[in-house]
């Protein structure tokens, strides 16, 4: 049977992604709160829609609900 492996988001180690790797998929504790601390943080972050139309974003919204 073929492990699949995957590279740890934070140092890019190879990580076994199997039942017993506590830390998937990163490959360490450390990696998991250097990477929670980039996001706590705001060194991440997702698209902003700051630049939307208040008033296309309403409309969007009421003709999703119908």
């Amino acid at each position: 049977m073929t492990v699949l492996t995957v590279q740890c988001p934070t140092c890019k180690r190879k990580v076994r992604w199997e039942a017993d790797s506590f830390f998937k998929p990163f490959c360490s504790e450390r990696c998991r709160s250097v990477d929670m601390g980039a996001w706590a943080s705001e060194g991440y972050k997702i698209g902003n829609a700051t630049d939307a139309d208040p008033n296309e974003i309403e409309q969007d919204i009421q003709s999703r609900d119908k």
